[in-house]
């Protein structure tokens, strides 16, 4: 089977560092990886190719890298699945990331924003028995989180990263998560207060869903994060304009079977937020300009009765 290669280069040692493609054309076995082809092209066209990768069994999660535009694990990723019919198959260095050479990336900006959620179990004295005990429900909770091999791959599709460096990023929320729900952690309420009000925390996430679909690993990081956003809610960290935001869109769309952009912009901003409300005023300009400055009066939608009965019916079932 001949499978051809678009790959992205990079060499650090040129002036500034050279960018340019590159394609091959190999011939594998049907049932190959994309590694496989990789490792084919290294081996055999082109030595100085740099890519890397270690179990070649989806668990070290080295061999994290863009394939036709989305992170996986080329380890696990077979030709077939991404080139049913001999398309080119084209492959970059994960996102996000800074690429050392080809495609190998540095993961130092990666556990860099690990370390900003103290990822170890912070308990409140000496365990009596000389062991913490949890309940095999409380870690089999865990499971989920803990099945994060910390390959990157949500971190290179994230596309919050993409235009703000601050966020904590999916995968370091998704590992706050595990020492939130830990029960033998003695630091929730902060935990939780500092992932609240934090730039750059829970409130950041859009819920684009790509951490969701590029995890070889089924972590889910978004659920993890909205989870993490509920927790803070429920310990009472609510004057923020990431839980000012989601009151509004609710109320908004309770009331009047709609949004109401107008009154989200305000709420999420604070009314007694004097400097935020500045911030909005050149867009909301810029909109007015273009014609998509939204209604004043918001408009309701035409079924915004039966939405509202749907509203009330739910919140009855969870009184």
């Amino acid at each position: 089977m001949i499978v051809d290669l678009k790959i992205k280069r990079f060499d650090p040692s040129d002036s500034g560092g050279k960018t340019w493609w590159q394609e091959y054309s190999v011939d594998i076995h049907k049932d190959s990886t994309v590694l496989d082809a990789l490792i084919q092209v290294r081996e055999y066209e082109d030595t100085s190719l740099a890519l890397r990768c270690a179990c070649r069994a989806s668990i070290c999660g080295s061999c994290g890298m863009r394939v036709n535009g989305n992170a996986k694990l080329v380890c696990k990723t077979r030709v077939v699945e991404v080139a049913p019919n001999g398309e080119q198959i084209i492959v970059e260095p994960m996102g996000n990331q800074h690429v050392v050479k080809d495609l190998v990336i540095s993961l130092d900006t990666f556990f860099d924003q690990i370390k900003r959620i103290k990822p170890y179990v912070q308990p409140d004295e000496s365990p009596e028995s000389g062991e913490y005990i949890a309940s095999n429900e409380s870690m089999e909770n865990l499971l989920t989180s803990m099945n994060c091999i910390m390959c990157g791959v949500c971190v290179s599709d994230c596309t919050v990263l993409e235009v703000d460096s601050n966020f904590i990023g999916p995968a370091a929320l998704a590992k706050a998560w595990r020492f939130v729900e830990d029960p033998r952690d003695s630091k929730k309420e902060s935990r939780l207060s500092e992932l609240n009000n934090e730039d750059g925390g829970i409130w950041d996430c859009t819920r684009c869903m790509k951490c969701v679909e590029v995890c070889p690993k089924g972590v889910s990081p978004m659920d993890r994060i909205m989870e993490l956003r509920e927790s803070a809610i429920e310990s009472g960290n609510k004057n923020t304009p990431g839980y000012h935001h989601t009151e509004s869109f609710y109320n908004s769309v309770k009331k009047h079977g709609r949004l109401d952009e107008t009154r989200l912009a305000v709420d999420s901003a604070g009314i007694t937020n004097v400097t935020r409300l500045l911030d909005l005023a050149p867009v909301g300009m810029k909109a007015m300009i273009k014609g998509k400055l939204p209604p004043i009066l918001p408009h309701k939608s035409e079924d915004h009765k039966n939405i509202k009965k749907l509203y009330n019916k739910v919140e009855g079932e969870e009184k």
